[in-house]
């Protein structure tokens, strides 16, 4: 029994739909989907004839074109090229496969699941910073070549991206964890046995390139069980996660260099944190609408011999290469032409590239002024995390402010910068904390509490300039979330290599001062946007 058009019309389809959920938004999707509501849409027989859709549509409110019904034969046979009636599949009313009826409690494990993925791959990035001084060793290289075992990593995570969100949208976000993250585990093995330094660097950009899923996926998977009102606190836990995930490198690495000065226990425990990850992930349920769909409808397809019950995914038939082609170009593209969405990436690669440049400033600043050994230098990267804490403590606050702003009107992007506004200033008074503080005189509290100022602007930061661009962009809000991926992974690995020699140079104070001044130039980006910000978007953002 199929869906009416009065069971529709009950359903509240004919009327103006609500508007797509852009968090995380499959790459290459159809920017014109048969239901608007991104295969969220419940009802009670859970097909729908695409004949009564569009026919309900156009007796709606709205004429059909505004809402996104594409152009095709209403009755083609997509699968074997004949004539018949078509029927969508959608979740029924209580759907126990619908991500969003899951309980509470298993959807915060999944979303806790998906955050140490995050954690763990931005993890085994910044593994090699506990041990630099045993590359140069092992491997007699200089400091520059051991600093681009973590660099050359971090470009991974650019490129990985552009293979992962195109094939997760084919086979579903499930397989591409348990395929690209077991790749992952396995390459930890070359890195911790590999004779050369060549061979090293080559396992390391592999490592970048498969463990990226999680960082391409992971907001994915939390957009798929959470509704976009109960959103808020799951994706600021997510937030966090690539920006602590790297401090936790040195902490635990720089104990095992001490304890043991053995440079292949580094990717051994990188390994089995990674191993353990897998199989955390791999237990998850697929959470992809379009894919549960797709495996609902071939099922009925194979129980009721009927080739017309199909899904939105398959009528649109996108082929890997479309969707790979979209995925690659539209982000250099918008790269090239959008003014907006390159400020509001440089801040967020600004801050990216901050992190880096702690984890190779704090090995210069500690051993000169304290004689700290790798250990000792590692616990100094902990106040950033206490400083990220701090910011998802007030993270529910300025969610009840947005909350209560889209009770009273229809909230902007501008209305996202709120915890930008709040967190900016903390980036420059970081390292201004820091210069002033690195003197022998001044007990090591002072240079390692400007961790906790940075840690939190750099969580609140993220978190609403993230969700800035995708209100900003809306339909092409996973183009221009891949975009700043790209450039963020792309300053996260330049900023190492140069952070060394700039405080060997220009002194333990001027060189932290120099990135003060440059947060200062940077901190009236958000000011900027939130004041200005739908007059600039409607000057210098392209249709």
């Amino acid at each position: 029994m199929a869906e009416t058009q009065e069971s529709l019309r009950k359903r509240g389809i004919a009327e103006t739909p609500r508007p797509l959920d852009y968090n995380y938004p499959a790459i290459g999707h159809d920017s014109d989907p048969v239901f608007p509501e991104e295969y969220t849409v419940e009802t009670s027989t859970g097909l729908v004839p695409q004949r009564t859709l569009e026919q309900i549509r156009s007796h709606g409110s709205i004429p059909s074109t505004k809402i996104g019904t594409p152009t095709y034969e209403p009755d083609t046979d997509i699968e074997k090229g004949g004539k018949g009636p078509t029927e969508f599949v959608t979740f029924t009313i209580h759907d126990p496969e619908h991500p969003y009826n899951w309980s509470r409690v298993y959807r915060w494990y999944i979303t806790l699941v998906a955050s140490a993925v995050v954690v763990c791959v931005a993890f085994g990035s910044s593994i090699v910073t506990g041990g630099l001084g045993l590359i140069e060793e092992q491997y007699h290289v200089s400091l520059e070549v051991a600093i681009l075992t973590c660099s050359i990593m971090v470009c991974g995570f650019a490129v990985g991206p552009l293979l992962w969100s195109p094939l997760s949208e084919i086979i579903g976000r499930r397989p591409v964890y348990i395929i690209s993250l077991t790749l992952y585990v396995i390459f930890n093995i070359p890195c911790a046995l590999s004779p050369n330094i060549g061979g090293l660097l080559v396992c390391r950009f592999l490592c970048g390139v498969f463990s990226s899923s999680g960082l391409s996926l992971a907001g994915g998977t939390i957009a798929d069980i959470w509704s976009i009102e109960e959103r808020g606190m799951a994706i600021a836990y997510f937030a966090a996660a690539p920006y602590c995930g790297p401090v936790l490198g040195p902490i635990v690495t720089g104990w095992i260099n001490v304890g043991s000065g053995r440079l292949d226990l580094f990717f051994w425990v990188n390994l089995a944190f990674a191993g353990a990850i897998t199989i955390m992930i791999g237990l998850v349920p697929e959470t992809y609408a379009p894919v549960i769909l797709k495996r609902r409808a071939a099922k009925l397809r194979k129980e009721t011999g009927n080739p017309n019950i199909i899904t939105e995914q398959e009528k649109t038939k996108l082929t890997f290469q479309e969707i790979a082609r979209t995925s690659l170009i539209r982000p250099i593209t918008m790269i090239m032409t959008e003014p907006v969405l390159d400020l509001m990436c440089m801040y967020i690669v600004l801050i990216y590239a901050m992190l880096y440049a702690f984890f190779f400033a704090y090995p210069v600043i500690f051993p000169k002024l304290y004689g700290y050994n790798d250990g000792q230098i590692g616990l100094m990267f902990i106040p950033i995390l206490i400083g990220a804490a701090f910011a998802l403590f007030v993270t529910p606050a300025i969610e009840g402010k947005f909350k209560k702003i889209c009770s009273e009107r229809s909230p902007t992007p501008e209305d996202r910068l709120h915890a930008a506004l709040l967190g900016a200033p903390f980036i420059p008074i970081a390292f201004f904390i820091l210069g002033a503080t690195s003197y022998k005189h001044i007990i090591w509290v002072g240079p390692a509490s400007s961790g906790i100022a940075f840690g939190f602007g750099m969580v609140l930061c993220y978190y609403a300039v993230n969700n800035y661009i995708i209100d900003s962009y809306q339909k092409y809000a996973a183009s221009a979330l891949a975009a700043k991926v790209f450039l963020r992974s792309g300053g996260g690995a330049a900023f190492p290599l140069f952070t060394t020699q700039m405080y060997d140079r220009l002194g333990l104070q001027w060189a932290s001062w120099l990135m003060a001044f440059i947060g200062v130039a940077m901190v009236f980006i958000p000011y900027i946007f939130y004041f200005f910000g739908a007059g600039l978007r409607a000057r210098l953002t392209r249709d």
